[in-house]
């Protein structure tokens, strides 16, 4: 069973010294040389930082065997999910991805020149640009989300589903408390 929202977490025991990993002893050399502060963040920021770098290192492999980044990832998987016509204009498709304006138009360029996607004037807006995948480039987003999620499920397999689910919530709960997240 998942995680109660409105239960508290429970706190974990404390660590003995063969199950302390490189955070634990960092975190135990500022107590000791620093007892004036509280290092504990460094629990769970560094261990954040950390698992960003390990976890971004194993997405890109995938990706990369698609001679892909995680940017044109993410813009071809965005216009897939957008349903049929599987298309967005440039602010849509800017607004619902995990990059930047000026990013999307740099990866909407690359993936122009693949072959992924094609790209039109707005009927009605000169200016406006309408960012289209192309069949080949849904058979390709259509593979590699497969495998994406599949390395996914490999990279959280040392969870418990409730686990998961626990660490979703607190993930989230930390995310709305941090500005501009």
């Amino acid at each position: 069973m998942a995680q109660d929202p409105t239960e508290p977490v429970p706190v974990p025991a404390p660590v003995s010294p063969e199950d302390a990993d490189a955070l634990d002893r960092i975190v135990g050399q500022w107590r000791r040389e620093r007892p004036d502060l509280d290092p504990s963040p460094m629990h769970v920021v560094g261990r954040i930082s950390r698992l960003h770098w390990a976890l971004e290192e194993r997405l890109l492999r995938v990706f990369g065997r698609y001679d892909m980044g995680r940017g044109e990832f993410d813009v071809l998987a965005t216009l897939r999910r957008s349903g049929a016509p599987f298309e967005l204009n440039a602010g849509e498709l800017s607004g619902s991805t995990m990059v930047t304006s000026g990013a999307v138009t740099k990866r909407v360029d690359r993936l122009e020149r693949a072959g992924l996607v094609t790209r039109r004037a707005a009927e009605g807006d000169a200016r406006g640009r309408l960012i289209r995948l192309t069949d080949r480039g849904r058979e390709l987003i259509d593979a590699l989300v497969g495998e994406h999620l599949h390395n996914e499920s490999n990279l959280l397999a040392g969870l418990t589903p409730d686990e998961q689910a626990t660490l979703t919530y607190l993930l989230r709960k930390l995310g709305r408390t941090l500005p501009d997240y």
